[in-house]
Order: structure tokens, then sequence, then C-alpha cells
């Protein structure tokens, strides 16, 4: 009976033990093929028709949705706005974004973009659905055989925001980032054959609170959207794997030294080898390193380290702007010969460093040039993914003579760092956050430590890319904000040396983090045309208290028309419903018909100022470079058209690519002028200066000038001695002097600077006018006052100059400088300036003695800075002023400068900028025009065509505008408030 029982265990452990060796043979197997039928396309593509359903109350984890089929479905990559899912735009739409000028819900003059059908938002563009909450994701999937023994990831490129994921009924972890992938490891979950992957998605602000202006994901800009876009797959490959790869290429030593991280996630130990070998790819010569063995011996479930350094040998091609050349660097994990898993990380080999204020590119010195990126992208509402799209976004900026980015407060896919390594771009991705407006730092919430994951994730995946050179934790923040950016970039300092830190990119009334190895700031940036404009002037003085490079932050801001045509281009999630109303509102105030000359005008007085703003920085020895805001539009914030590209990155028409490179480039000639204006019993004296950054010193340069006349026609002319040119800002090159007295009448001239044997040029607009005017006589009444005696010379059919300046009463509240807009009056609540440039009957006879464009030029600056301007609401419609100053958009108010009508039996000419016949020679131009205007009143081509009562004519100085505008919002910008207001957050305390 024992023996029997014995005999029986015996048998039962022996089964056991076999069955055990014949798993582990099978496991082994499994392993073993694993290992050898690696391949890197061994992925599972996603993309496609999932099921959906939104989840508004929350309750799907509680009631495991996740095991019940969905009842809804959309098309992935895609966010539920693309898939028209969601909620309709309302008036009670809870937006992710600051509101500053509520009017739009109050303003009876805005109530029919308030009814049902015909809600038009003003703030920014319209999305097709809205949804903020919870949406759930499901797609069943078939894993084949031969995936087994394999590691197997859900890898979705980008999500917005935080993931939840299940494999049938087990949940296999949460992820929260803006910035990179969610990748989940469902390998104990899959098994060969069919299952089921449920994605949970929570787009709500919660405990983790970046702020609701950050572009990474409010509504401003991209938009609050929920989905998956990108890359979405299952990928397999064996269980051996690399972690990371990281390359810090040492130019000096001309090697790289690769740092990896390898797991083996198998439970049997590994031995083998890793080879690491570099190729380039992009360059006209192929160079090629020797393949670098080292080898690594892993446990079960052990990671491992290693620094390898790879010699790149002769003939290594350097990155850069001017020859973006990259590698290809192969990982591979091998055993016995066979490659069991291979990895290839494209890099770049420079380095991007800092020697006192000034930039370096493998020890060369450049000076940034760049723009800011807002995630606009209006066909989709979410970022760009593909290559081919960012190429198109950085040639753009190219051709405008850009060779940098900033990516304010987000930071873009992997596509983006592809395409800015082949354009050759500098960029700086920002940490997801703009935290402030609900949001601060430094004071132990959970947006603290996001940061810095955040940031990590963002060198793990794309601090390898060449164009990945500078990095802000975002955008002006609130909070213990010095503190806490110290340590992060002492932390970052630390960590990794292949880019350059700064704490946020802020105005200059923040504080200044001392530990920043550069500043993005405000307060040095800027024209300073409250005095007469000039070109000698540069920001030396404001930047000469920084030892570290400066770079000017949001630049520009300088405000153009809408372009409405740009309409029809919205054909995609969002809608350009604001735009929408503001070209109805100025059809409802008669002037439909002037858009496009509104949007020309004023598209050339914002030219006017970047190419003006943008020299003075090139004047600027020690100046590192700025970030225009700027080359294209941004949608929201009110609205604030602020580039010469729309959110397109279309040309609007008023300057091409090729204008705006020869005031923005890596060379551009430059001229130091004291003022614009001159008469004729003076000297044009000017200095010529350049600003060189380009990829070698510029040896026996030439530079040439001429003057030319409206006509073309050549006045005179110079050519300096040869000189070699280094990298520099503000580099002089020689004097020009010239005496004016040959010009005899009022004339416009064009300086031109260029450089013999290259495409560099560069010209200015200068205007000359007789110091002794031209005696008119006239028997024009002149007058200050619309009396008794003006009305009677109307009524016996004469002619009256009327100068009301000081005296407006409608039109009071509108302030005009020369500059324009700045962002716009809705962000700002209507802070002045409220006028965009002005649309000037150029072809009329009363400027003939004036010479002028159909828009603003700097002529005009001693004329309409700071003058009164008119409000002509009673006028007869169809009534156009011979010079009109342009309106902020949001108004759309129907302005005058100088008018003429016929009122009763005579003429009429108004003014109100102060022109009269007391004009002295400290306004030379004003007192042209005053001449001009004479000369034409006294001539026969004195013919208005409008008519104007005597009445309405004189309510002007009798009675305010019906319409006064009302922002109804008590809160106001970080740039409108207090500089100590700017540490305090509205909540969090």
């Amino acid at each position: 009976m024992i023996s029997t029982l014995y005999s029986a265990i015996k048998n039962q452990i022996l089964h056991k033990m076999l069955k055990n060796i014949s798993l582990f043979r099978i496991y082994l197997l499994a392993l073993f093929v694993a290992l050898t039928a690696f391949k890197a396309d061994d992925t599972l593509p996603l993309n496609g028709t999932w099921l959906f359903q939104t989840d508004l109350d929350d309750k799907g984890v509680t009631e495991k949705w996740f095991l019940n089929k969905l009842t809804d479905q959309v098309n992935l990559p895609g966010s539920m706005a693309q898939n028209l899912k969601g909620d309709d735009i309302t008036l009670k739409t809870k937006w992710t974004g600051s509101i500053y000028d509520s009017s739009f819900y109050f303003n009876p003059h805005l109530a029919k973009y308030r009814k049902p059908g015909n809600i038009k938002i003003p703030f920014w563009l319209t999305p097709a659905k809205h949804y903020v909450g919870v949406a759930w994701y499901q797609k069943q999937v078939t894993i084949p055989k031969t995936w087994a023994g394999k590691r197997v990831v859900l890898f979705l490129e980008r999500t917005h925001t935080e993931t939840r994921v299940w494999v049938d009924d087990k949940e296999t972890g949460m992820q929260n980032s803006l910035v990179a992938p969610h990748e989940y490891d469902i390998t104990q979950h899959l098994t060969p054959g069919t299952h089921r992957i449920s994605i949970r998605i929570d787009n709500r602000i919660k405990d983790i609170n970046v702020g609701p202006d950050s572009h990474s994901i409010t509504d401003h800009t991209q938009g609050n959207w929920n989905g998956i876009i990108g890359k979405m797959q299952l990928q397999a490959a064996a269980p051996i794997y690399f972690e990371d790869v990281q390359v810090y290429p040492d130019v000096k030593a001309n090697t790289a030294r690769v740092k990896i991280q390898v797991h083996n996630s198998s439970i049997q130990a590994f031995n083998g080898q890793v080879i690491l070998s570099a190729k380039s790819f992009n360059s006209k010569i192929i160079h090629q390193t020797q393949p670098v063995k080292t080898v690594i011996n892993l446990a079960a479930a052990e990671s491992k380290a290693l620094e390898i350094s790879l010699p790149m040998g002769k003939g290594t091609q350097l990155w850069d702007e001017f020859n973006p050349a990259l590698y290809n660097l192969t990982a591979a994990i091998s055993q016995k010969g066979v490659a069991a898993n291979q990895q290839q990380t494209e890099f770049g080999m420079r380095e991007f460093t800092i020697k006192g204020n000034q930039f370096l590119i493998n020890g060369r010195p450049v000076f940034l040039r760049g723009t800011v990126n807002n995630c606009e992208f209006p066909l989709t509402g979410y970022p760009a993914t593909s290559v081919e799209d960012w190429l198109r976004i950085f040639n753009i900026a190219r051709a405008h003579g850009l060779n940098h980015m900033r990516f304010h407060s987000w930071c873009p896919p992997e596509a983006a760092f592809k395409a800015a390594d082949r354009t050759g771009f500098y960029l700086q991705p920002e940490g997801p956050s703009w935290p402030n407006h609900g949001s601060s730092i430094g004071r132990k919430l959970p947006i603290d430590q996001y940061l810095y994951d955040e940031t990590n994730r963002m060198a793990k995946y794309y601090g390898n890319y060449a164009s990945f050179c500078m990095l802000s934790a975002g955008n002006e923040p609130a909070g213990n904000q010095v503190q806490y950016l110290n340590a992060f970039i002492d932390y970052w300092k630390k960590k990794d040396t292949r880019r350059v830190y700064t704490g946020m990119s802020v105005g200059g009334s923040w504080p200044v983090v001392p530990d920043a190895e550069y500043q993005v700031r405000g307060g040095v940036r800027g024209l300073a045309w409250d005095k007469r404009p000039e070109s000698i002037s540069d920001f030396s003085e404001g930047i000469a208290k920084f030892a570290v490079p400066f770079v000017a932050h949001e630049m520009g801001q300088w405000c153009v028309f809408p372009d409405f045509k740009e309409i029809k281009e919205y054909t995609g999630v969002y809608k350009a419903k604001n735009f929408e109303l503001f070209e109805e509102d100025l059809k409802d105030q008669g002037m439909a018909n002037q858009a496009h000359d509104f949007l020309m005008a004023s598209g050339k007085l914002q030219a006017l100022c970047y190419k003006n703003e943008i020299e003075k920085t090139l004047r600027t020895p020690g100046y590192a470079g700025f970030q225009l805001l700027g080359l294209q539009d941004f949608p929201g914030q009110g609205t604030a058209l602020v580039g010469v590209l729309n959110a397109f990155w279309k040309e609007k028409g008023y300057i091409t690519p090729k204008e705006y490179a020869r005031f923005c480039n890596t060379t551009v000639p430059l001229a130091q002028l004291p003022k614009f204006v001159f008469t004729n019993n003076e000297t044009l004296e000017a200095g010529i200066m350049v600003a060189h950054w380009g990829k070698a010193p510029l040896n026996n340069a030439v530079f040439k000038w001429t003057l030319k006349n409206d006509k073309g026609a050549v006045i005179t002319q110079g050519v300096f001695q040869p000189k070699s040119i280094t990298q520099g800002n503000g580099i002089p090159v020689g004097q020009i002097k010239w005496p004016l007295n040959t010009i005899t009448q009022a004339t416009k001239l064009k300086l031109e600077v260029s450089i013999a044997n290259t495409t560099f040029a560069n010209d200015w607009n200068i205007w000359v006018y007789p110091a002794k005017p031209a005696e008119v006589k006239t028997e024009v009444y002149y007058t200050t006052t619309l009396d008794d005696n003006a009305k009677a010379v109307l009524n016996k059919g004469g002619k009256v100059f009327l100068n009301v300046a000081g005296q407006v009463v409608k039109g009071k509240e509108v302030v005009m400088h020369f500059l324009p807009v700045f962002w716009n009056t809705s962000w700002f609540k209507m802070r002045p300036p409220h006028v965009t440039g002005m649309l000037i009957q150029d072809k009329s006879p009363a400027f003939e003695s004036f010479p002028t464009d159909f828009h603003s030029d700097l002529q005009w600056w001693e004329i309409t800075n700071r003058a009164q301007v008119m409000v002509l609401e009673d006028f007869p419609a169809g009534f156009k002023p011979l010079v009109q100053p342009i309106d902020t958009w949001f108004l759309n108010r129907r302005l005058a400068l100088i008018y003429e009508a016929k009122v009763g039996n005579g003429k009429l000419l108004v003014s109100s900028a102060g022109l009269g016949p007391a004009l002295g020679d400290d306004k030379p131009a004003a007192r042209q025009l005053f001449n001009s205007l004479m000369q034409y009143m006294a001539s026969d081509k004195f013919n208005p065509t409008g008519e104007v009562s005597f009445d309405v004519v004189k309510d002007i100085l009798v009675s305010p505008t019906k319409y006064q505008f009302n922002t109804f919002t008590k809160d106001s910008p970080d740039e409108l408030k207090p500089n100590s207001n700017q540490n305090k957050p509205k909540s969090n305390e």
C-alpha cells in the first residue's frame, strides 16, 4: 500500500517536472523566435474606425464600460471635434481660456451674434464642437501568433490629455503628458488572438493645472481637444530592448558619447553585444563611422546603463543652419551574431553653447531671428504630425530670413524636430505651461513636479535632435517663480549639456531669474515713435545690465486689419466666425467695399514697423536675437492679427518673403538716419552699417549705395572701399553725405544699400521738401472755428479750410498714434492706440505737392501721431475722406483725419490734424501738406463730390459718439496690472 502510494507520488512529481521542462523549452523556443525574428516594422496600425462614447458624468470606470461595446464610433487619428462629437457652441460653452473683454455677451450692438444659429464668438476661432470631460475609445485587435514571446507596446503619439488603458478587463495604467507619446507595455495582457483595447481620455484641467491660457490646451490656439493624433499602433519587438538611447556630440573630440539604457524583460539571462555605428543621410557626401561593439550581460528582468564613445572618424559633417548635416545612429543588440533588437536615432554633430552674451553654434557666433509658434492649426485644431507639414512651415519661415522658432508654452510633435533638423532651425520648445491666470509655480502644487516630468519626457523623446538647442519651462508665470526656476535651470544644466536653459519666457516686468543661461525678456524692444522716427538709436542701454545672451520676447505684435478673403480657407474643424462678425459689422457701418483697402494700407504700416524694429536689434552690438510675435497671425486672445502671414502661413499680399528678407536675414545692410524728412537746405547724412551672421566673414566686401527718385531715376550713387566683415551687429561700413539743394520740389527718395556679388540689399524712403514752400495766393477762408463767418462764406459759394485740431468731440475717445494697434484692442480692453494705419486717397490732386502712397509712411508721423480723429457716423453712406484712419475691427467706426465736402453752396475741407499757416521749420511735413492742400483748394481741381449739411459738420464739435464702448469685464491681462500682482495667482493660495 505504502509502496503503491510512493510510486504514484513519484510519477506525479516526474510528470510535473517533465511538464515544466516542456514549458521551459517552449519559452526558450519563443524567446529564440522573438530574438531572431525581430523586424523593425513589426507593428499593427490602429488607425481607422474606433468605437466611441462620451462620459460627461465620469461613470465609465465604475460601470466598467471597458467590458461592454461602446455605442458610437469615430475615426482615429483625430479629435472629437473632427468627428463632430461633443457639444454645440452656445453662449454657455465653458471655454478653456481667459476672456478679458466680455462685452460680446452684453453689448446690444452685437446682440444678433448671440442668437442661436448665428453665434459668432469674437475672441478666437470657433470649433465645430466643443467638449471638456471624459470620452472612451475602443477597438478590437487580433494579435498574430508570430508575436508570441515578444514585448508588445501600445504607442499613442499624442493624446489630450490623460489616458487610462484597459486590455479586455485588465487596466494597464494611466499616463498624463502634453508633450510626448503615451506608451503602454501591455505584453502581460496580450496573447495571440482577439482582444479589446479600451482607452479613456480626460481633457479636463484637474490637479495638474498648466494654466487655461497655455498653448498646450487653450481655446485661444489649438483648442482643448479630446482625442488621439499621429502614429497609433501596437509595436512588437524582442524582450531585450533599448529603453533609451541618447547621443551627446563632442565636436572638439570628434566623438559621439552615447548613453544607453538596455532592459531584459525576459525571465532568462542575456549575454550579447551592443553594436553602434553612424551614417550621414542627407548630405551630398556620405560619411560613415566604424562600428563599436560593447559586451552586455543582463540578468532576468534587469536594466543596465551603458555609456559608449563612438569615434566619428575623418570627414565628420557638422550641423548648423547653413549645412544641416544629419546622421542615423544604429544601435543593435546582438547575440551570437544575430540581431535581437535594433533602433535608429537621428542626430547632428553640433554644439550649441554660450560665450559671454553670445550664442555659439560649433564655436561660431549666431544671432537668432525667430518667431513664436502658438500651435495655430485651423484645419485640424491640433498640431501637424507629418514631417512634410512642418517642412512647409520652416521653409516659409526661412524664406522670410528666420533661423529660430520658439514654441510658446507647448512642445511640438517629433515631426517638427525632424523638419527643423533638415532645414537648420534652432528651436526653443517649452514646458506645456503658462502657469498664471489661476495657476502658479513654486507653491508645492502638482504643476511643480509636472514641469520636471514633462521636460524630462521632452529630453528623452526629442533630445537627440540637433535643432533642440534651447529649453524654457514655459511662459510668464505667477508664484514663487525665481526660487523654483533657479532650481529648474540648475537641474537641467547638470543633467544635460546638449542645449542651453532659461527659466521662462517673460515680459519685461517679470523678475530676473539669475541662474538662467540666457534671458528671453520683454522690456528691450519696440519703437520709440513717441519721438521723431530715426534709425540711429539701438537697444544697447537696455541689454547692458545682462551678462548673458538677451533674446527679445514676443517682439512686434503690430496689428493689421483682417483679410476677409481668408474666411473661405477655413474648411476644417475651425470656422472664422470672428472674421465673419467683423466683416458683417464693417458692412453694417457702410464700409464693406473698403475691407481690402484697409488690409493693404494697414499691412504696409505693419511691415514698416517690423522692418524698423528688426533693424534696431541688428544695429545693437551684443543683442543675441529676437522672437517675433509674430510672422503669422495669432487667432485667439481677442483675434491678434499680428502676422504678415495668416494662420495658414500664407501671404496676405502686401509684402513678399523676398521683400521681408531684405531687412531680416543672415546679412542685412543698415542705414543710420537721424530722421526721414528733410528740407532742401540740409545735407543728407547717413552712416552705413551691416549686420552679418553668415557662415563665414565677408572678405573684401564692396558696399554700394544709390539714391533714386520715385520714378526710379538715380539721383546720386557711390561705392565704399572694400571691407572685410566678421560676424556681428551694427558693424560700421562708411558715411554718406549729399547736399539736398538740387531738389527744388517736394520729392520722395529711396536710399538703397547693396553688397556687390550677393543678394543682400536694403532700402529706406526719405522725403525732401522745399525749405520755403511756394506761396499760395488764394481766397480760401482758413479758420479754426466753425463760426458765422465760415457759414457765410460757404453760403456764398466760397471755400473754407477748417482746422479742428483739439476740438473734436465726436471721436474724442478714439486715440490715434502713428504706430498701429498693439496685439489687439479686445485683449487689452481698448488700451490705445485704437487706429491701425490710414487709407489715403493718394491719387487725389490734394496731394500733388505732398508725395504719398495710399498708406501711412514715415513722412506722416508728425502729422498723425496723437492727432484727433473724427467719427463720421452721421455722414452719407459711401462718403470717403481724403485721409481715413482705420479703426480697430472690433468697432469699425468710420473715421476721418482730413475730408472734403460740399456744404451749402460752398466747398469745405476739414482737418483734425494740426495743419495751418503758422507751422514752422520743426514740422516740415505738416507744413508741406498744408501748402499742398491750399494749392489744391485754390485750383479748379477742388470740387468735392460728397455733400454734407452744415449741422452735421458742426455736430462733430458738439456731440459725443452715439456708441460708446464698454468692456464690462473687471479683470485685466498681466500687462495692464501693477507689477506687484504678477506674483499673486488668483487661486491655489
